[in-house]
């Protein structure tokens, strides 16, 4: 499926395909949530990298978000991964990342396509939701402290919903 999305000022326009466009998980991360969201939490695709195409690309700034370092309890690190925004409007945009070159993660916020509705909606990163959030439960509703063992690939396939 052909995906179509732009910022809120319209500087900033891309395309690209996404053989997954259920935009099923919602991450409460403390990056997601505070660039990508006002809702408590952000929502991606997932598309073909080599896709993607950008209009307004001198337009676009990035950033690279801080990570708890795992190894190092309360230090940082950098993520290797670009956080690609409109600095006129403040859209968020997409994530594209070196370790997984061949995708992209463009926000669900950001399409203009009209997406297909997931069938149900898997709820990530709990561990760091914020306290006021309202996390759904009941069916059709998952939870994960982190991250789950299906990869969005994975879930579009087991969903019969997969688009070669």
């Amino acid at each position: 499926m052909e995906i179509q999305g732009s910022c809120y000022c319209g500087r900033v326009r891309f395309s690209a395909i996404s053989h997954t466009p259920y935009p099923y998980i919602r991450c409460y991360c403390s990056i997601c949530r505070k660039t990508a969201g006002g809702g408590g939490y952000a929502v991606n695709i997932m598309a073909q990298a080599q896709t993607l195409t950008v209009q307004g690309e001198g337009q676009l700034a990035f950033h690279h978000a801080r990570l708890e370092d795992l190894e190092r309890p309360g230090a940082y690190k950098t993520s290797p991964g670009r956080r690609y925004f409109c600095p006129h409007c403040g859209s968020a945009l997409w994530v594209a990342d070196s370790r997984w070159p061949e995708w992209v993660f463009p926000f669900a916020s950001a399409i203009d396509t009209l997406l297909p509705k997931p069938p149900e909606v898997v709820h990530i990163m709990l561990d760091s939701a914020a306290p006021w959030v309202e996390i759904p439960e009941g069916p059709g509703h998952r939870h994960f402290a982190r991250y789950p063992d299906e990869s969005i690939v994975d879930w579009h396939k087991r969903q019969g919903l997969y688009q070669d």
